[in-house]
């Protein structure tokens, strides 16, 4: 499997880097290590807003962890903004109606974003240089239930691919849930030259614990057979630009991000100029070797962070205070 040969080539590049550490004496490798923390109380003095992921910080598909729950609540006791920053390819309304209903009331938290939700806001205000001139009708790649994103706007789904002016990249179908079987359709509007707009920039999310592919990975797919994708969500810009102005924070030096994935949450903040704080029980957990509140050893977290180029402030293994 990929992530088997994935964590199999981290390992590799750990135990290189420690016996050249060992053989030259060199102590470079000390300076590259991530600082793990073991609570979010050890940070929070230093931060004004937090922006939290929800998948893999929250919860991993069931009820929200409860050591989770608790920090965010301890957050907002001591005067804290929090704010959700989800990839989620659908509105805020629905995602916070999940949330609650996984255990994590309303009131514990200041402002929700999804990537569904900025996705909207930029069709409907029209601000996003991308999408100008893409068409009114789009060809909806979706599981059932997820079709409601652009309800209401001047735009207007197609049952087929002849008809559609863009790819509207929401998720995998049930009846569609490999690349394989994408492939014939994603080839045939790449020849048409049409433009996907993915809504959920992430390749990947472990559903209680078995991975399932999101939208980014039909997107990157696209993108290898010459298609053009437009992303909106966790890293590109546009999310942190709401959220900056939701949090109402004007010092970047003041805003803290939480999550799990290097390429979407720390590359995401790194690029909008503020800390992060990667959980390594998330996503990660299984090239690092470890499960959902074990902490990874230091090497091997630094060998990941190396082979990626993404580096946080610092790692915790569960958010909890």
């Amino acid at each position: 499997m990929l992530w088997e040969a994935r964590e199999i080539k981290i390992r590799i590049l750990s135990i290189t880097l420690y016996l050249c550490q060992k053989r030259s004496g060199d102590n470079r490798i000390q300076a590259m290590t991530v600082p793990l923390i073991t609570g979010l109380a050890n940070l929070s003095r230093a931060y004004d807003g937090f922006i939290l992921d929800i998948w893999g910080v929250m919860h991993q598909g069931g009820r929200a962890y409860d050591e989770a729950i608790d920090c965010v609540k301890r957050l907002r006791a001591e005067g804290k903004r929090v704010l959700f920053l989800s990839n989620a390819p659908r509105r805020a309304t629905r995602v916070a109606d999940i949330l609650e209903q996984k255990g994590v009331p309303r009131e514990s938290y200041d402002h929700l974003l999804s990537s569904g939700e900025a996705t909207r806001i930029a069709f409907e205000n029209g601000s996003e240089p991308d999408l100008k001139g893409l068409g009114r009708h789009y060809l909806l790649l979706a599981t059932p239930g997820d079709d409601d994103l652009l309800c209401g706007l001047d735009y207007a789904p197609t049952n087929t691919l002849a008809e559609a002016d863009f790819l509207l990249a929401v998720g995998l179908s049930d009846a569609r849930p490999s690349l394989a079987e994408h492939e014939e359709l994603l080839q045939e509007a790449a020849r048409r030259n049409l433009t996907m707009v993915c809504v959920n920039p992430d390749l990947e999310v472990i559903r209680l614990g078995i991975r399932e592919l999101c939208a980014g990975a039909l997107a990157a797919h696209y993108m290898k057979l010459g298609g053009k994708v437009v992303y909106f969500g966790k890293p590109h810009s546009l999310v942190y630009s709401l959220s900056f102005k939701l949090l109402g924070i004007e010092s970047r030096a003041r805003v803290l991000a939480v999550g799990d994935g290097l390429a979407t949450d720390i590359k995401g903040a790194s690029a909008a100029g503020i800390d992060s704080l990667l959980v390594t029980g998330g996503l990660l957990a299984e090239e690092l070797g470890t499960s959902h509140h074990e902490t990874p050893a230091a090497d091997v977290l630094a060998a990941v962070c190396d082979a990626s180029k993404i580096r946080p402030r610092a790692a915790i293994s569960a958010l909890r205070w």
